[in-house]
């Protein structure tokens, strides 16, 4: 689960409320999350990607507040240690492409370029890193224009642009994305990776932050704008201390899923990426009535490499998905076999409350139901109803507009294992309310199954071939289970949201 979105309230409780909420997520079936940038920030409610201090997690007076946005380092602690005792892994957002706050001026040279990354007119720019606040405590590295590679911002001129630093060996990374011929530089002040101090005191971070939090992974931020052979490094540093099954996320941001495999072979697959272009697509499916199924994991990181795709239906900077197809988009990623799904704070609580305006979770509070049933029924071979070109059977619908064949309902099974026995059947219709045939089982014969989201009240009786015809309501999706399935029992069990309405937790 992303443990938060972008407009959680600028109260410092954040630790507090995750710590708080850590028995229901387990109750629901999280394994792991990913928490926030919890290092220093150069504003007192920057969310961490505006990154200060790597070595600050919430314990100096830097930037106006000695909290960060989210907590104190003692908070985080105690957050890490009550997740550990739940079991539930802390996945670490690291933020190492840039800095930003500086806290002193240093002249240097350095050229402007268009946003095409090509040269320009010669400038002058100054900027450095001291950590006052700090005071050389867990590292004496301090940051000047050598160590980076580029900047936005000339103090004398008072001018917002990009500034590339001239010196020697000084140049972009030729090992990042092409887009704009370059894109090394994406914001602040963009750190110079070949640069061996700025490698070193990088990777003494990670083994300290190791030794301050009991961490099972990390999120590498902006992967595709610093060098993907220090990203390797860095991945096998961390891998070299702390084992082999220390996971690894990078976001590289790109709705063509070329790219994405294209790193995944520089990185020689080290690590995973968000699955972008499924995302990509589903916002695009909601957002057209009728939309077409059929080709909606075409061209995604979990169709081409399942085994390096963290699947994932919205999060805290991605494109709009329309809320009636949110249940079915997670209902995607949740259920069937491939892919490491990912659950989104926002979708689960709300986005951005007040005393006045209470969050509202989206698919309708039904998020925890479809998390558990991942739990407790999503096992086994999986059988598809969706990928044809035309139709399967006399079970699918279909639409004729302007000439051309849209598949708007949609179904697999998941058959379950010796030890998951009940397996499930899904259906999902992005317009009409409708039905389909699939088969469950001849093992399931006579049994009553039921819709674990309540969206339909029918109960299908599965017959003596193992088939059932499932119905489902119109742009909406079911789960259907067993009515005497195991775990059925607890499924319904009120969720609490309550405190994550208010500002601060006491």
């Amino acid at each position: 689960m992303q443990a938060f979105e972008w407009h959680i309230p600028n109260d410092q409780g954040h630790w507090r409320r995750l710590k708080q909420a850590l028995p229901d997520l387990k109750a629901i079936g999280i394994d792991n999350l990913w928490i926030p940038p919890g290092c220093k920030a150069m504003h007192p409610a920057g969310n961490g990607y505006d990154i200060y201090d790597l070595y600050d997690l919430g314990e100096f007076d830097q930037k106006g507040s000695r909290a960060t946005k989210w907590g104190t380092k003692e908070e985080l602690q105690s957050l890490a240690v009550c997740a550990q005792h739940h079991e539930i892994g802390i996945y670490w957002d690291a933020v190492l492409n840039h800095k930003a706050g500086a806290d002193s001026t240093e002249r240097f040279m350095a050229v402007k370029v268009d946003p095409q990354r090509t040269f320009a007119s010669i400038l002058i720019r100054w900027v450095g890193f001291d950590f006052p606040g700090r005071g050389g405590l867990y590292s004496p590295m301090k940051y000047h224009s050598r160590h980076f590679s580029g900047v936005d911002w000339d103090q004398r001129r008072r001018k917002n642009a990009i500034y590339k630093i001239v010196g020697p060996n000084k140049d972009w990374a030729n090992d990042v994305s092409k887009e704009n011929g370059n894109y090394d530089y994406l914001m602040f002040a963009d750190l110079d990776h070949s640069d061996p101090d700025v490698q070193k005191d990088i990777l003494d971070w990670a083994i300290w932050i190791g030794s301050q939090l009991r961490l099972r992974g990390m999120r590498l931020d902006a992967v595709k704008h610093y060098s993907a052979s220090f990203q390797a490094r860095f991945i096998d540093h961390l891998r070299e201390a702390f084992g082999p099954n220390y996971f690894i996320v990078g976001e590289y941001w790109k709705g063509e899923v070329e790219p994405l495999l294209e790193y995944l072979d520089i990185t020689n697959h080290r690590i995973s990426l968000f699955d972008a272009p499924l995302v990509e697509r589903f916002s695009s499916v909601s957002r057209t009535r009728y939309g077409d199924l059929r080709g909606i994991f075409d061209g995604t990181l979990v169709k081409t490499q399942p085994a390096h795709a963290v699947t994932f239906v919205m999060n805290h900077d991605t494109a709009p998905i329309a809320p009636f197809f949110k249940p079915l988009a997670y209902a995607l990623i949740l259920l069937r076999e491939k892919g490491y799904p990912c659950v989104f704070y926002g979708d689960l609580y709300g986005i951005g409350a007040d005393v006045e305006h209470p969050m509202t979770p989206s698919c309708l509070g039904r998020l925890p139901i479809l998390t558990q049933a991942r739990k407790l029924y999503a096992y086994g071979e999986q059988h598809d109803y969706f990928d044809r070109p035309n139709c399967v059977g006399s079970s699918i619908t279909r639409l004729i507009q302007f000439g051309v064949s849209f598949l708007i309902i949609a179904g697999f099974v998941r058959y379950g294992n010796f030890h998951h026995p009940s397996g499930l059947a899904c259906i999902m219709s992005n317009a009409d309310a409708s039905k389909k045939r699939m088969y469950v089982g001849r093992w399931h014969a006579k049994e009553r199954w039921t819709d674990l989201l309540e969206w339909h009240t029918k109960t299908v009786v599965i017959d003596k071939t193992g088939y059932g015809v499932f119905p489902v309501a119109a742009m909406s999706v079911g789960v259907w289970v067993n009515s005497a399935a195991k775990g059925r029992e607890c499924l319904h069990r009120h969720f609490v949201y309550e405190g994550f309405n208010a500002h601060i937790i006491n």
